[in-house]
Order: C-alpha cells, then structure tokens, then sequence
C-alpha cells in the first residue's frame, strides 16, 4: 500500500470537511482529546471535552426542553426530524467522508451508515403519525379502556467507535418524535463526526423555527463522563453501545435508580451452512460478514458451522477470498478491509490467534499485519480464518476484530447446539434450501438471537426491524417495528361514561 497522503493532509482534509458542515474550529483545534485516525495511527485534530459540570448543564438544559417538547404535537416534532433528514442528504458525502477518515471505514459502508441515518429519520418522520394505543375491552358495562403513550423524558446516548453516528440517529430520530430529548456521549475514539452530526441537527433546528434549546446536546470526554450521564437522575432513559463488560457496569447502575435501558452490547453471531445450501450465494455473504468494516460490527460473522459433506468445498472458496480481498487505505476504491481501530484491536486480535494455534488440529489462515514500514501507527491485518476440530473457549468469547473461526457438524441438532452454545445472542443466520430447516431455525428450539436470517449473512440489519439480541448482548431493542415503545411511557385509562359504579372482577363495596 502506497502511502499517498500524510497525517497533516489527512488533518487538513478532515477540517475542510467540517468547516464546510460548519464546525467551529474551536471546538478541534486546541481542545484535550486528541482525534485520531486509524489510516496512519497518527492525531488530526485536538477535540474539547466537556467536565462533569458542563453535563449536568446540558441534562439541566434538556429537562427543560423536554418540558415544552412534550407538549408539541406528534406531527410537528416529526417536521424536525424530517429537516435533519434533509441536512444528512446535503451533507452526506462530508459526513461519510469524515466517519472514513475517523474510523476507517471504507468508502461505500461509511456512505452507508450516512444513509442508514436518512432511513431512520424517514422512518421516524412517518411514526410521529403512527403512536397508536390500544382500545381494549372491559368487562364493566358503561365504560371504556384504552392505553395512551406519552414522552418519557431526557434520553441517554452512549455510542461506539464502529458504527459512530448511525446509531445516535437511531436513537434520536425516534425520541424526538416521542417527544423525548436527547443528550449523547460519543466514543472517545469518534469525536470529529460527532461534532459534525451535532452541526447537521443545530442547522434543522434553526429551519424549524421554535425548538426550545437544548433538544440534543453533544458532551465528549471519557469514561467518568459516561458514568455521570447513567448515574443522572433526570435521565430517564440510557441507550448504550458497547462492550458487555461495559453493559455488565451499566445496567446495575441503571437499575440502582430504576431507570430504563437499552443496551446494545456484544455478539458471537454464527452461521450455519447446510447440505442443500447454495455455496455461491453463502460464499458471497459470508465474506462480507465476516471481513466486512474489518470484523468490527457487533453483527460480524465470527462462527461459520458448516455441513461435514460441504465443508472443503466451502472452505475452500473461502481461504481464497480471504487471501485475495483488498487490504488498505479505506480512501481507495478498490479497498474492501480498511485498518482495525487501534492497536489494542490489532493486539487482542493476534492474543486470540496465538491461543487458537495452540489448539490441536487448528489451521489459520491470514491474520497477519500489514503495511507496518509504511504506516508504523496504523493496524492494517489480513483478516483471519482459523478451522477448528471442535469448539473452543476462544471460539465462544467475542473477538473484536476479523477472525472467523470454522467448524463442522453432521446433524442439524449438533449445529443449532452450537449456533445457540455462547453467552452472546444477537445475530444469526442459515443457509439452506430445506424448508424444514430453515422453518426449525426460527422456532422457538432454533437460533436464540434476536435476529435470525435465512439466505443472508447475520450483518447489514435494515432500520424496519427491531434490532437487538438476547442473553449477553443486553436484551434492548433500537430502530424499527415498536422499539419507540421503550422511549415512552404508557398509561392504561378507563373511563366510567355511565351513572352507575361496577367494580371490576364482581367486587362489592357498598357503604
């Protein structure tokens, strides 16, 4: 890989950007935090934080406004949402660029998180006229049940270097529209396109016209500040990306003060591969799911399972895709895998190969750093596909980072034992073309993730469907079908339109 840009020309283009989204240069030029960017490992820009007084005047600021928020019509907080909307469609090739230039991503997957964020606002913008309760019968004569949902209040955003600004709009998009305000922490490791998310939402709010202040404030800074924000009394929801150990120090707190939830934490997702699978179209997904965003999605393959009868073959494909796909600068078009985060990502990843290799029978392929002379602070490595005799501890801890482990089986039992023998569950998938089988995958006995997908790779979830997982990987869900639920609070009413009082269950109280 040639290097064709330096740090300071990648700092240079990385203020371009945001001048051009409207960033104040004060808030990148001379602050604590220093930006980096995983192409070279080296710093672009020096980020201001915030302390723990400057969050608790913005959660300060944001209970105000969720006081007059609330009282918006649905309709009309949704007209906001759909002016960001706007904004993340003006600026979108400025926004993907710095989430490339900031996290690594390459070029089509960091335009397709700025898309994701536009879905989810179109999504939202339609839901601001779809927050239906129910009419439900009572058993009383002359009266009437119904539930109503109503705003919750100051919502909590704690999101991850991976997927650094799709997922506050995930979370943004659909409180605003419950009437909700928002105050976010993004990862320390993704400040600049935090800062240019916050810009885009401050140009819709001045479009919409009467927006109280406040409606979504941005802190950075490290952890303390994360623990402040959950330990808040007045935030009353907290919707937290990350590992589960950090979910493991989360949710206690949370429960401490009986706040909400929403934690999106690891995944181990597997996919099966059965005799009848069609091998092209399972090799073509698996590879994306695997390597893609250089194993560092939540929802990245990291467990291939695959029928005794078709396993070389399938392997066989794939230890050549995996020495093949294009590694390097995420800027250039015909990269597919750019650079691992950091290198503690790059160090966990080759702690995870060493104790692979000491497993009897196992046979890794790739995993191997690259670009070290040329880029000495940067973490570029040939992804890695390690075939195991059996299942093995390292197979069942999360890894964050692209290794693939690949195993057989010979019954459909054994597989989904396997599919379903780790703490995690989030993502999954199958590939067959037995109905039974994929029928018995989505059963109740079958995969215990909260997503469950047939013919596609366990990655790339569409913003329609609740997305989330089960057991280790925190139980919350985001984005769409009735995750809005969880930003609101529900009052169940009855009303009494007759002259008479009967109590419910034929109670008499007389007096």
């Amino acid at each position: 890989m040639e290097s064709r840009t330096t740090s300071s020309d990648i700092a240079a283009r990385a203020e371009e950007l945001l001048s051009r989204i409207t960033v104040p240069p004060a808030l990148f030029r001379d602050g604590q935090l220093h930006s980096k960017t995983p192409i070279t490992g080296d710093v672009i820009a020096r980020v201001k934080t915030q302390d723990s007084d400057a969050l608790g005047a913005a959660i300060g600021e944001a209970e105000a406004a969720f006081r007059k928020w609330r009282n918006i019509p649905a309709p009309r907080r949704g007209e906001l949402v759909r002016l960001l909307g706007e904004e993340l469609r003006a600026a979108k090739n400025e926004l993907a660029e710095l989430v490339t230039l900031e996290a690594g991503k390459i070029v089509s997957e960091a335009r397709g998180e700025v898309q994701e964020m536009i879905d989810i606002c179109d999504y939202a913008v339609g839901l601001s006229r779809q927050l239906y309760g129910l009419t439900i019968a009572t058993e009383r004569p002359g009266h009437r049940m119904m539930e109503t949902w109503h705003p919750l209040g100051v919502v909590g955003v704690v999101t991850s270097f991976n997927f650094p600004i799709a997922v506050w709009a995930w979370n943004a998009a659909i409180a605003l529209v419950c009437g909700d305000t928002v105050v976010w922490k993004p990862s320390e490791k993704t400040p600049l396109t935090a800062l240019a998310t916050q810009a885009l939402f401050e140009r819709a709010v001045a479009r919409f016209g009467d927006a109280p202040k406040g409606l979504s404030s941005l802190v950075i800074g490290g952890r303390e500040l994360g623990e402040a924000l959950v330990d808040d009394r007045r935030i009353a929801l907290v919707s937290a990306t990350g590992s589960t150990a950090m979910g493991r120090a989360v949710g206690p707190r949370l429960a401490q003060r009986f706040a909400r939830s929403i934690l999106e934490l690891g995944g181990n997702n597997a996919a099966i591969v059965c005799p009848s699978a069609s091998l092209d179209l399972a090799a073509r997904a698996i590879a994306f799911a695997a390597m893609g965003t250089a194993g560092q999605r939540c929802t990245t393959l990291r467990r291939l399972i695959v029928h005794e009868s078709v396993y070389d073959q399938l392997i066989g494909r794939l230890s050549l895709a995996y020495a093949s796909a294009p590694v390097g600068d995420p800027r250039e078009g015909k990269t597919l895998i750019g650079p691992l985060i950091d290198g503690d990502s790059y160090r966990a990843m080759q702690k995870a190969l060493d104790e692979a290799a000491a497993i009897g029978g196992a046979k890794i392929y790739g995993g191997q750093r690259l670009f070290a002379e040329q880029r000495p602070n940067a973490y570029y490595a040939r992804p890695a596909l390690v075939e195991l005799v059996e299942p093995a501890p390292v197979a069942r801890r999360e890894t964050f980072a692209p290794i693939l482990y690949a195993m057989k089986y010979r019954d459909f039992d054994e597989a989904l034992h396997m599919q379903n023998d780790v703490s995690h569950g989030l993502a999954s998938s199958i590939f067959t073309t037995d109905l039974r089988e994929a029928e018995r995958f989505l059963s109740a006995e079958g995969s215990d993730c909260g997503i469950a997908n047939v013919n596609i790779g366990p990655s790339g979830a569409e913003i329609g469907g609740a997305f989330g997982g089960e057991k280790e990987t925190g139980g919350g869900r985001e984005a769409g079908s009735d995750s809005w639920k969880a930003y609101m609070r529900r009052a169940t009413n009855t009303i009494n339109y007759s002259s008479a009082l009967p109590l419910a269950q034929g109670v008499v109280f007389d007096v």
